[in-house]
């Protein structure tokens, strides 16, 4: 069953010679032209009768209620808190290294789905106690209505809303769905078009764009960086990407250094060693990053948080789980300096 919002589909139509009525989708950069019947390069916006429509609306392939925040990873918003995480299938990259390929890359027909409102899944967040939803998994910009319906109603209910996505996305729909976000973990994949090209059939100035965007709507922000050896692991690699940051999101943007494990199209290359993602973190540091994490391995001080004015610990993590945090306020106890985040 497909099924759209009120305020209409995300395209503009046309009729060929033959008479068929063609669709553009204009929700992201890719502007996929589809005929009747047919869906774009995220295989779940279909041109039914010259609408563009939603076939994921209300049907999550996925639904997870005792997500850590720090899972996604966000770790300077309500940290030690549990999400609620949703995902439908569909994604409009096509990155060969997905950890999540199975339902990224997955036509709606082939994957089992639950039937889920809006409302439902607003409810389900609050009977569980849940003070926040998570749109992640897949590509939450892919199933647009669906997550700002769904955040729009969370907003309106109390609860807040974390935006997990690599950003591919034009502007309009994009600042629309931002109004109803309180979070945005986004990834920066690389800083060369040739990455974006290659590796996930997409490009990098829109993500750019979503990225400067959220900043300025006040969404609290945090970029992660997957380091993949070989292809954006040399240290001007990531000494460009900590100085864009820095230069355009802000030296207190949390950015988060993960490795690679090898996935999908992409196993023949070795998981990322730590002495690399120490080497990132370093870098990131010594080009004015306040807070750089390192994620999918275990070290000793690159989950933590530390006062970027006096270096005193102030949350302590092990994998997901927060096992002190001595904010007070929002600021450090030692020295009093206001930590960026979303704390209460």
């Amino acid at each position: 069953m497909a099924r759209r919002r009120d305020r209409g589909d995300r395209s503009r139509a046309w009729q060929d010679r033959g008479l068929n009525v063609k669709v553009q989708c204009e929700l992201c950069p890719k502007g996929c032209i589809i005929g009747p019947g047919q869906s774009g390069e995220c295989r779940v916006r279909i041109n039914l009768d010259g609408v563009l429509r939603s076939v994921v609306y209300g049907f999550p392939c996925s639904i997870a209620a005792d997500d850590p925040v720090e899972k996604k990873p966000v770790f300077h918003f309500l940290p030690g808190t549990k999400i609620l995480s949703l995902a439908t299938v569909g994604c409009n990259l096509h990155c060969k290294n997905c950890q999540n390929w199975e339902i990224s890359q997955a036509n709606p027909e082939d994957s089992r789905a639950y039937a889920c409102s809006p409302e439902k899944m607003v409810a389900l967040a609050r009977q569980l106690g849940r003070p926040s939803i998570a749109y992640t998994y897949t590509e939450p910009i892919v199933y647009y209505e669906y997550t700002h319906d769904t955040a729009r109603l969370a907003r309106e209910a109390g609860l807040r809303n974390v935006l997990v996505t690599a950003g591919y996305v034009n502007e309009g729909p994009w600042r629309e769905l931002l109004q109803h976000i309180d979070a945005a973990r986004i990834d920066l994949k690389s800083m060369s078009e040739a990455f974006y090209r290659d590796i996930c059939s997409a490009t990098l100035k829109p993500v750019q764009n979503a990225l400067v965007v959220a900043k300025s709507m006040g969404v609290h922000l945090e970029v992660i960086n997957l380091v993949i050896p070989t292809l954006n692991d040399k240290p001007e690699d990531l000494r460009g990407l900590s100085q864009w940051v820095h230069e355009n999101l802000g030296k207190e943007t949390p950015l988060h250094f993960s490795g690679f494990y090898p996935m999908y199209q992409m196993r023949h290359l070795p998981p990322t060693s730590l002495q690399t993602l120490e080497t990132a973190r370093s870098i990131a540091m010594s080009e004015g990053m306040e807070y750089v994490y390192i994620g999918n391995r275990q070290t000793e001080k690159g989950e933590n948080t530390y006062c970027p004015a006096c270096g005193k610990l102030l949350i302590q993590r092990v994998g997901f789980v927060v096992l002190q945090n001595r904010l007070r306020e929002g600021k450090c106890p030692d020295c009093g300096k206001e930590i960026h985040g979303v704390w209460k």
